[in-house]
Order: structure tokens, then sequence, then C-alpha cells
């Protein structure tokens, strides 16, 4: 199986499998190959092999974010003051090592960069903004949005 972006490679069973790791990733090899109605050995292989392939890329325990105090979710649209492979290449470097950075998204419209930050509250927000967005490479404008609530959120790819 190669590493493509397209489920051409992936039959159904992958996919039964891939589903139901996504809704839990701790779950044994036995839970798995009854859940997807296959032989232990035979589900371990595919589980391999979907991982050589880089289709599963990591098992992640998922926090509560109140349980952290990590409750204010803000995203920051980022506009740089050019588009020369230099900038974005120095602004991107410097975005990865903010711990606070959940995501970084190069854009396509008005913003060149999409942030989700993640903060205590917004005094916290504001440290942040100070101790390192301000700081970032290349910025000509920056403009947060504070998300009120979030309605509905999975990190369970469609499939």
């Amino acid at each position: 199986m190669q590493n493509n972006r397209d489920n051409d490679a992936l039959d159904e069973m992958d996919l039964a499998i891939l589903r139901a790791l996504q809704r839990n990733g701790r779950m044994t090899n036995g839970e798995l190959s009854e859940r997807v109605h296959l032989s232990p050995s035979a589900c371990h292989r595919r589980v391999q092999r979907l991982e050589q392939a880089g289709v599963i890329r990591d098992y992640v325990a998922l926090l509560n974010p109140r349980a952290v105090a990590r409750v204010t979710t803000v995203f920051v649209e980022i506009r740089l003051s050019g588009q020369a492979d230099e900038v974005l290449d120095a602004f991107e470097k410097a975005v990865a090592r903010v711990p606070d950075v959940l995501e970084c998204h190069l854009m396509a419209g008005t913003a060149d960069y999409l942030l989700k930050v993640v903060a205590r509250d917004s005094e916290d927000f504001a440290r942040i903004h100070r101790q390192y967005l301000a700081r970032l490479p290349g910025i000509a404008q920056m403009q947060s949005s504070f998300a009120l609530k979030t309605v509905f959120k999975t990190t369970a790819l469609p499939l």
C-alpha cells in the first residue's frame, strides 16, 4: 500500500479498522478483530500495514481542555508583509515553536495563515500574544477571534 491521499488502496476492511480505531485507539487487537469480524492475526497484520504505510500516523490521548485549564480557544488570522519563500519559511519555523498554537494553516483568501490557539482565559491569551505572536517574523496584520462555544468537534476523518 502506498502513502496516498485517497482511499483507492484501502479496502472496506481497512476502512472498518480505521473507523473503529478513530473512535477508540486504545482497544486491544482482540476487541478490534471482534468489532470488524476478522481473525486477530489478520487484523494485527492489517493494522501493522496501515501503520507502516503512514495511514495510521500516531496514537494520542485527547485531553479534556477544562481539566488542563485551557478553556479559551482563539482563532488568529495573520497577514504577512510578503509572500517570498524566505518570509513564509521564517514565519512557519517560528510559529511551530509557540507552545500554545495547536494548528497553523496556510490559507487562500485575505489571511495568509490561520492559527488555532488555546489559553486559560483572555488574560492568558494577552500574555501569549505579547510573548509569542507579536514577535513572529514578517507579520503585517493580525486579527484574533475568540470562540464563544464549541458546537461540534471531532478528530475522526470521514471514511
